[in-house]
Order: C-alpha cells, then sequence, then structure tokens
C-alpha cells in the first residue's frame, strides 16, 4: 500500500463503506498526501488490508474514477490523476438538530458543491455550551464555516443568539461566514446568510391559502412551548397577526392533547409532526373529514405529508442548501430570503 494513503472506515458509521473509502481518498489529495501520478493498492490489497470486500472497493474506485479523483492503467495498476480536488473547499457545516429538515438541507448543500469541497457537519443540539466549543476547537481550520443559530434558554425557549455565541461568531473572518435559516443574530458585519422570516413567511403563506380557511370559524395554532428543541416565537406573531388582520377566532396550544374536542369547522396550524398524527388520528377516530369538518395545515413538508394530502406552510430547503452553496462557490456575502410557500393539497 502507498506510504501516503491512509483509509479511514468507521465500522459504526451509517455512511457506506465504499463512501468512506472515497472521501478519505479525496481527503488526501485535497490536504495534499496523495500527488497526482502517485500509485494507490490494488482493488484486492485495498480489500484485504481494510477486511472490506472486493465488491466493496471496487465500487469506491469506480465513484474515483467516475470523478476523475483515478485512473486505471491496464496491467499496472491505479494512479491519481490530474485534477481539481487540491485545491477543495472546506467547509465547516453546524446545525441545531438532525432533523430530515435540517439533512435536507445540508445534503442539498453538499450535492451542489459536488467534489470542489469537503465539508465537515456538527450537531450542537440547541446547546450554547456545545456550539461554543465546538466551534472554538475548530477556528482556522476551515475555508467557511455555515452556522444555523437557533438555541434554547434556561426556561427552554427559543433565543436565536446569546452573548457567548456572538462572541466565537464574530471571530470568525466576515467572508468566511454564512448564516442559515435564522437572520436574528445581531451578527455584525458583511456575511452571507440564507434566511426564513419566520413571522412574515407564515404570515404570507396563510394569507394564500386565505380562501380555503375561509371556510373554518376557528383557526387552532399547536405551537410547543417548551420542546428539546424549541421553534421562534415569531411563528406565533406572525400566526396572530394573520388571524388578527382576517378577523379569525384563534388559540394557541402546546400539543393535541388525547381525547380532543374537535369542533367541526376548526382548522388547525400543527408545528411537530407527532402532534399532526394525533390529530389525524383523531379526526378519522371521530369519523370526520379532513378538509371538510377539520382543517389541518402542517408546518415543513415532507414526503410523507405530500402522500397523505396534507397542506402545508413550509420553506423550501433543498433551495436554501443550493444557495448557501452558490455562495461558498462564488464567494458572495449577499443575503438572500429563502423561498416559502404555501402548498394546497386536501387537508382544508
Amino acid at each position: 500500500m502507498s506510504q501516503s494513503i491512509e483509509i479511514k472506515i468507521n465500522e459504526s458509521s451509517r455512511v457506506p463503506k465504499y463512501k468512506q473509502i472515497v472521501d478519505s481518498i479525496i481527503h488526501d489529495i485535497s490536504k495534499g498526501k496523495l500527488k497526482v501520478g502517485e500509485k494507490i493498492p490494488s482493488i484486492n490489497e485495498l480489500s484485504e488490508s481494510c477486511y472490506l470486500s472486493r465488491d466493496t472497493v471496487e465500487k469506491a474506485y469506480k465513484l474515483l474514477k467516475e470523478q476523475k479523483a483515478i485512473v486505471s492503467v491496464k496491467g499496472k495498476g491505479y494512479y491519481i490523476t490530474k485534477t481539481d480536488l487540491i485545491s477543495r473547499i472546506n467547509v465547516f457545516f453546524m446545525v441545531n438538530k438532525l432533523s430530515s429538515y435540517k439533512m435536507m438541507i445540508f445534503n442539498s448543500f453538499v450535492k451542489e458543491l459536488g467534489i470542489n469541497a469537503h465539508v465537515t457537519l456538527s450537531v450542537y443540539h440547541c446547546e450554547e455550551s456545545i456550539f461554543v466549543k465546538t466551534l472554538e476547537r475548530n477556528l482556522g481550520a476551515f475555508d467557511y464555516y455555515v452556522i444555523m443559530p437557533h438555541f434554547k434558554s434556561e426556561d427552554s425557549n427559543h433565543v436565536s443568539t446569546t452573548k457567548k455565541v456572538i462572541e466565537i461568531i464574530e471571530k470568525i473572518p466576515k467572508d468566511k461566514l454564512i448564516i442559515l435559516d435564522n437572520r436574528k443574530t445581531e451578527i455584525e458585519g458583511d456575511y452571507g446568510a440564507v434566511y426564513q422570516d419566520f413571522k412574515e413567511d407564515i404570515y404570507e403563506a396563510l394569507e394564500e391559502g386565505l380562501n380555503n380557511l375561509k371556510n373554518y370559524d376557528k383557526l387552532v395554532l399547536v405551537y410547543p412551548s417548551k420542546t428539546v428543541y424549541p421553534y421562534p416565537k415569531r411563528i406565533v406573531n406572525g400566526f396572530m397577526k394573520f388571524c388578527s388582520k382576517n378577523n379569525f377566532d384563534f388559540e394557541i396550544l402546546d400539543e393535541i392533547y388525547d381525547d380532543m374536542e374537535l369542533d367541526s369547522k376548526d382548522a388547525y396550524v400543527v408545528i411537530e409532526e407527532n402532534d399532526l398524527v394525533n390529530l389525524v388520528r383523531q379526526v378519522r377516530k371521530k369519523n370526520l373529514i379532513m378538509g371538510k369538518d377539520i382543517g389541518i395545515i402542517s408546518y415543513n413538508d415532507t414526503p410523507l405529508k405530500d402522500l397523505l394530502g396534507i397542506n402545508v406552510v413550509s420553506t423550501h430547503f433543498r433551495a436554501m442548501g443550493e444557495t448557501a452553496a452558490y455562495l461558498v462557490l462564488n464567494n458572495k456575502r449577499e443575503r438572500v430570503k429563502n423561498v416559502f410557500e404555501y402548498i394546497e393539497r386536501n387537508s382544508v
């Protein structure tokens, strides 16, 4: 095996092993550990040394050849080829939680960057101390820092930033900083951002669905005020603004309770999926018709909600990741409001 090559296989990771091989080799190329023209192990050699199946290594090498990172020379073996990977961009990507929505943003970001970048994902679970310590350890080690700032206060309410968070973020050069999802950060300077406007987004989206919502007498927002991963209070403010402007009777609940008093002609706006499942279950149990007796709008879209015909108000997660990648690839410091939409289906 080449003296320079170092294949790192994490047996406990859910990342496919062929992808781990690809990532290790590309990482070594980007760091200059593997030089253009350098020979790398054969499929059999790497299979034996890493205790992997031949098919796994073959799949990795096939992908590397497609990316033009390596070339095979008949009768001689595999070599690092001339490639742009040596100048790849290294990005540190920080999310507050590993939800399907956040991963949709991350995956679209990585896909849009392609082989032009290596992205390290870090999760801080809305905890200030984890965020600060993690970022502190990684300052100066990356070309870009992409951060989704969502934190919880001591009483488990949502806050966009804290004094300590701002202090550590201010240590990042502004031309290397991109803020995602949340713009209420109080961070000074000229940096890139792709954000939601939580108050105006839900207000404008509900306005799009106003004609159908007029068929209901009361609107109910199910907003979890105390949760492990709190939501911005601005969602509530936007909902109340919509109800006030359009003279709706409204109520705000912490959750969908068991045995709800479901009145015909109520429409619900539901934040969390557990509450959505509980509400749909109770609607069916009481033989009510969703979209006629009871209206339901869910916050944030998923393929399952599409399948079930649930109306949603949602930011466009893939677009957020793609726009962030555009800012990185073009070294832009623009601030872009992400697309937010009302999607009409069959539940209102």
